[in-house]
């Protein structure tokens, strides 16, 4: 099926963000995150694509190693939230009876609980020392419930289908028939879910970042806007040091919203043509 419009450009987006930022700093041997590396307040130049900030660092190497952690970060944890929602999903749909009702408890538990909230009170208890690990397990464990309830929802209405019948009676085992016969059905959505995900991350890295609760000593999108806000960049006019990033972010955000909703709008009309 031939590529659309708008999934062709989304990932033209993210590759610009994902090849820049895994292979420009390849080409840098001064730590970005360091104070005084360079003259404070520089403007634009050949040295300095965009400048230099109050604290002496390069404005265009913090940004692209901001876009590669957190990308890294988005990535990381979208991977292990779309696998645990795939198979919670997936086994609980198929199961029914009991083990749906158990497993469903335990979701809509975790999506009854107010994420946002737990991460400023934990990010405020532990402040100054959280980290990628700890924000990322906790996005993990929070992030898979939507996800798999609408995988379980999908299948249920498959498992009642005459080829899962015949599955059951030709002695197919349970992981066989839910990975083999109904996962087929719902890979495109766990695709969308996964790059959806990637935003939802972060989102709300950035959030905490922004607002002072994550370790903005690492660069990222949100810790990058912090220093910015911290420094008063708009006061002093230093209007590129927070322009850039919230220009990538959106950039960003875009290229995965295009790629997401152009995947969803290509399977659809694949499966349009196969019925």
């Amino acid at each position: 099926m031939k590529m659309n419009n708008r999934l062709r450009i989304g990932i033209i987006i993210l590759a610009i963000f994902a090849v820049g930022s895994l292979f420009l700093p390849l080409f840098n041997e001064v730590d970005p995150t360091k104070h005084g590396t360079y003259p404070k307040r520089m403007p634009i130049s050949r040295e300095h694509l965009l400048g230099t900030n109050s604290l002496g660092q390069d404005i265009f190497w913090f940004l692209v190693y901001a876009v590669r952690n957190s990308l890294i970060l988005g990535i990381t944890v979208s991977i292990f939230t779309t696998l645990i929602a795939g198979s919670v999903g997936l086994l609980s749909g198929y199961l029914g009876s009991g083990a749906d009702r158990g497993i469903m408890t335990l979701t809509d538990s975790i999506i009854a609980i107010p994420l946002f909230p737990i991460l400023i009170v934990l990010a405020t208890l532990v402040r100054g020392n959280t980290n990628f690990m700890i924000v990322g397990v906790i996005l993990v464990i929070f992030g898979w419930a939507w996800g798999a309830r609408t995988i379980r929802s999908m299948a249920l209405s498959i498992r009642e289908r005459e080829f899962i019948s015949m599955a059951k009676f030709s002695g197919s085992p349970t992981l066989e028939i839910v990975f083999r016969e109904i996962f087929p059905y719902v890979y495109a959505y766990m695709v969308v879910s996964f790059i959806n995900a990637i935003l939802w991350v972060i989102t709300m890295e950035s959030s905490l970042a922004v607002i002072g609760l994550s370790k903005v000593e690492i660069p990222t999108l949100g810790s990058i806007i912090f220093w910015a806000l911290s420094f008063n960049a708009l006061f002093t006019k230093q209007y590129v040091w927070i322009v850039a990033p919230v220009v990538a972010t959106v950039l960003l955000f875009l290229g995965l919203f295009l790629t997401s909703t152009g995947y969803n709008q290509m399977y659809a009309t694949r499966r349009g043509h196969a019925t």
